[in-house]
Formats: C-alpha cells, structure tokens, sequence
C-alpha cells in the first residue's frame, strides 16, 4: 500500500503545548500543518526569502527578538510586513518574549496566527519537531498479526486462512502481547524506525476463524495488550511446498523493506505438526540475539572452516 499524506491541524498544536493565543487569523485551529520541520526565520527578517517554506511554523527566540530589538520601527514593520505577506500557518514566539506591536500590526492586516510559549527555544523547537514528527510521519496500513515477543516487535504477515490469528492467540496465551490483529498502522518514527500500532476501531480485538471475533483485553487481561511497538521482524507464514528450497543454515540475512526502512525477516513453511508459536518465540529471541551481535550459523560455519583447516594441515604434514 501507498503512504498516506497525512496533516494536523493547528488548533491541536496549540492544545498539545498548551500555547497562548495572541493573534487569531480566521478559522485558525483548522489550519493544516504538513511540514516536519519549522523556521527560524534569521535570514527572511532581513529581507531574503530564497527556498523560504511557507509551510512551515515560524519560531522566534531570543535571537531573533534582539536582533528585531536593534532595528528602528518602521524597519522592524518593514520586516513583519515582508515575513507575514507569506501565508505562514502562524508565527510562534518562545521564552515568553514579549510581541512586538509591529508584528501584531502586520499579523492583523495580513490575518496571520500569532502564539507564545513559555518554554526555552531549544527546548520547545525539538518537542515540536518531534510532535510533528510523530503526527506527520509516513504512515502505511498492512495486514497482518502484530505482537510483542520477548520484547521484540514481530509482524507476521501471510495469505489469508494460512494461520496467522491461530499462532498468535498461542502466543498470546504463553504471555506475549498484542499490538494489532488484522490491519496493522506503521509509521516513520525516525531514521531506521518503524513504529506499529492498532487502528483506534479495533484496538484489542482478533478475529479467530470458526469463533468469531474476541476481546482479548477481557479473556487475558490487559496486560496482553500493547499500544504500539517497534517492528523488529517480519514473520512470512507460507504453505509448506515440497518442490521448495528453504533455508536451514541461516547464513544468508533476509529482509523486506517498509516505507524505506529495511527490516529483517524469516519465511516460515507451514504444515500439520510444526509448532509455530514456538518457532516464531524462537525467530524472535535468534533476531534479538544477532542485534546483540552473535550470529550462531556464522559461528558455527567458523568453527566448522577452522577444523577443516586444521585436520587438511595436519594431513599434509
């Protein structure tokens, strides 16, 4: 599936870092925000708006505020004039910096939102960042199993009836967690990070073929249950095929890629007699094991390449 773009409105900024409201421009809570970065807009207060985003939240800290400070007023009028003419989503001061009444002057007439935080600038900049981040990120919805295995976020994912609900209710039951049963929400949190969680709608159920579907809040507790989860391993259930080759030394790493981000994963053949849950308990404590930095197959193979070249030495000697 496609990325969804995604966008949150102003108004819930505003609520989320509790910021106070100086000027209002028209129907300002439902302005959209689709940028992931802010402005500090040094370089546009003097004039130079090359590359200048207009998408983006303006912020103004203490070194913007003295260096407004030190401009005669009609130059510090000039520059809000040219800023706000932009159709910014609003401009935000930090450290609870008084506003200057040429930039309310000019928010007024060109119907800009004006907001203040009581919060240092650096401080403020990065929890914004972050909160855009985790609003806006690139957000997919696969289907799938997601849980919660010895700590390790495992998305199990095959063709429909293959039998990925039956494994995870086994999982479920020797302690694990769930994240999502069905669809599965994933997105963006970071450089190499994929965060999972449930759609809202159906948050805590499964559907089990032949019951239907359950609460697994009340039939395990809550603690069977987990928001979001990093996705670690992807776990493909497939029918087992004869004529197939599969892999059973392990030296070769397998990964399929999500939203650009590269994770590891394992083919896991299905037919009567195997025990899944314990397969994949073992899948996911053998990926944790090698982010640690231990690969057993490759030591093994080392080992095996020292003993060969050991005894062929001792042959020719």
């Amino acid at each position: 599936m496609s990325a969804q773009q995604k966008s949150v409105k102003l108004g819930e900024i505003i609520r989320e870092f509790n910021l106070e409201i100086l000027c209002m421009a028209p129907d300002y809570e439902n302005v959209p925000l689709r940028a992931l970065d802010i402005n500090r807009p040094g370089l546009p207060l003097t004039g130079f708006f090359e590359h200048f985003d207009t998408e983006r939240l303006l912020l103004i800290g203490l070194t913007e505020h003295t260096y407004l400070s030190g401009l005669a007023r009609e130059q510090r009028q000039e520059s809000f004039d040219r800023l706000l003419a932009y159709p910014v989503p609003a401009l935000i001061l930090t450290r609870g910096l008084e506003a200057f009444p040429e930039c309310m002057e000019m928010a007024e007439k060109h119907g800009r939102t004006v907001l203040r935080s009581t919060q240092q600038t650096s401080v403020f900049m990065s929890a914004l960042i972050s909160s855009l981040f985790n609003h806006l990120a690139p957000q997919i919805t696969q289907s799938g199993v997601m849980l919660e295995v010895y700590g390790e976020g495992v998305l199990i994912q095959g063709e429909s009836g293959v039998g990925k609900s039956e494994v995870a209710i086994e999982l479920l039951k020797r302690g694990h967690r769930l994240v999502a049963d069905d669809a599965v929400e994933i997105k963006v949190t970071s450089r190499d990070t994929l965060m999972a969680a449930a759609p809202s709608l159906i948050r805590g159920y499964m559907e089990l073929r032949g019951i239907g579907v359950i609460d697994i809040s009340r039939l395990l507790g809550m603690g069977a249950i987990k928001l979001n989860q990093e996705v670690d391993l992807v776990v493909n259930l497939e029918p087992w095929d004869d004529k197939a080759v599969y892999d059973r030394f392990g030296l070769e790493s397998h990964f399929t890629e999500i939203l650009g981000v590269k994770v590891p994963a394992a083919t896991i053949p299905v037919k009567p007699g195997r025990n899944l849950a314990s397969i994949v308990e073992v899948a996911a404590m053998n990926n944790r094991n090698r982010k640690m930095g231990h690969n057993a197959a490759q030591e093994l193979t080392n080992r095996m390449d020292k003993l060969f070249a050991e005894q062929t030495e001792g042959g020719a000697s």
